[in-house]
């Protein structure tokens, strides 16, 4: 609007470091930053490209804050849909287990994407969808039971995580995780 002065998405959320703690700062960013063109749904369009807002936060020096931002920014990953998947990667992370993709394609043999996982290691074959509450509805559990046998056919382990999950905390979900992960051949270090 002429006349009115507003900050850019990159400051709106710089600024959100001060009021914000940090996981919830990610998720923050994450949806700032994401951006897919996936088989199905409409596109998403970033408000601001991840390199321009890594480039934003290089670029500030001794301004309260740049510490979380520059440990926030380095966290963030395009692709995530929702808050909750943010915070499940980053549980994921905090727990020592491989890097998880947001929107990860499950390609069939000819490398077309058949299924897109919330979050996916292609290494280890496994992929995490969590489940919120539009889950529960009669058409989602159809969809959701279709996409899981694709999931199965397509060889990947699916492990699927709940608001009850993450209320028992990052251990639990973890360790949930980790299960999946083994199936699909990853040895925890130590």
């Amino acid at each position: 609007m002429p006349g009115i002065r507003v900050t850019s998405p990159a400051r709106t959320w710089f600024d959100l470091g001060g009021v914000l703690p940090l996981p919830a700062l990610v998720a923050a960013g994450d949806w700032l930053v994401s951006a897919h063109g996936r088989s199905f749904g409409y596109p998403r369009q970033a408000l601001v490209a991840l390199n321009e807002l890594q480039d934003f936060v290089a670029e500030l020096r001794g301004v309260p804050g740049i510490r979380t931002a520059r440990i926030a920014v380095g966290l963030l990953r395009s692709g995530v849909d929702s808050p909750q998947e943010s915070y499940l990667r980053l549980m994921l992370q905090k727990n020592g287990l491989p890097e998880f993709r947001p929107s990860c394609p499950l390609l069939d043999g000819a490398g077309r994407p058949v299924v897109w996982a919330d979050l996916g290691c292609p290494e280890f074959r496994t992929c995490v969808e969590y489940d919120g509450e539009h889950h529960l509805t009669r058409e989602q559990q159809l969809r959701d039971h279709n996409r899981d046998l694709l999931v199965r056919e397509l060889g990947w382990h699916q492990v699927k995580v709940s608001s009850g999950d993450m209320q028992r905390g990052s251990s639990w979900v973890a360790a949930k995780v980790a299960r999946g992960l083994k199936l699909g051949g990853w040895i925890p270090e130590g």
